[in-house]
């Protein structure tokens, strides 16, 4: 496993625990306004060994609640499950995040139990995939991964990052309408620094205002249990 960071604590990261956020270097997308660009690259300075992990976890047991496996994107790994089993065996919950391009990953990481909580971003309309994120993506695989974590049983949020031109009104609908009933959607600020692309902002701000994110919201809420700024 590429281990291309650790964040020891944090109280955002996993919703009610205390977390270890551990993450995972390589991604199939290539988002333009990722805030991980060395963990997209593969190029992260910070890399860790297996071991040094658990006897990390090993001895945090008494102050950590829950550990998050992050990226990157998770779900490329092979032994990622391995990783999630051994991590099970010491006690603790796991969250996993991913971008939901791997159907039958998560799929068999739920049938095994392994994961406790999932984060799935949703970029932007899934048809529109191929334009932002990834040529390539299959729609399919995105909203497969949707149903799959809707369908799971197990606590999940969906969330999307707020940003020019992958997000719009229309877009928010669209995608509020794809998760209808859903337990959580999260919308999320967009940051504009330390970004994969910074080119692709440099001709005009890209973010919205909190009252546009409030309209977004505003128009996410009727489809979903509950719709959240972030």
């Amino acid at each position: 496993m590429a281990f291309g960071g650790i964040q020891k604590n944090s109280l955002i990261d996993y919703p009610g625990k205390i977390s270890c956020v551990l993450f995972l270097s390589g991604c199939n997308f290539t988002c333009p306004y990722c805030h991980n660009p060395d963990l997209v690259r593969n190029t992260s300075p910070v890399l860790l060994e297996e071991t040094e992990v658990y006897r990390f976890l090993e001895s945090r047991r008494t102050f950590l609640d829950g550990v998050v496996v992050s990226g990157g994107e998770p779900t490329l790994y092979p032994g990622l499950k391995s990783l999630l089993k051994k991590i099970k065996e010491i006690g603790y919950p796991l969250k996993l995040d991913t971008n939901g391009s791997n159907p039958s990953v998560i799929k068999n990481l739920i049938d095994e139990g392994l994961v406790d909580y999932i984060a799935m971003d949703i970029k932007t309309d899934p048809a529109l995939y191929f334009f932002f994120a990834k040529y390539g993506c299959e729609p399919a695989d995105i909203l497969s991964s949707i149903k799959i974590i809707m369908d799971s049983g197990i606590d999940y949020e969906f969330r999307t990052t707020c940003v020019k031109p992958f997000i719009s009104r229309p877009v928010i609908e669209k995608i509020s309408s794809i998760i209808k009933g859903a337990k959580l959607y999260v919308l999320q600020h967009f940051q504009n620094k330390n970004v994969l692309d910074p080119d692709f902002f440099a001709a005009e701000d890209c973010g919205f205002s909190e009252d546009a994110l409030l309209e977004l919201k505003a128009a996410a809420e009727p489809f979903v249990e509950n719709c959240i700024i972030r």
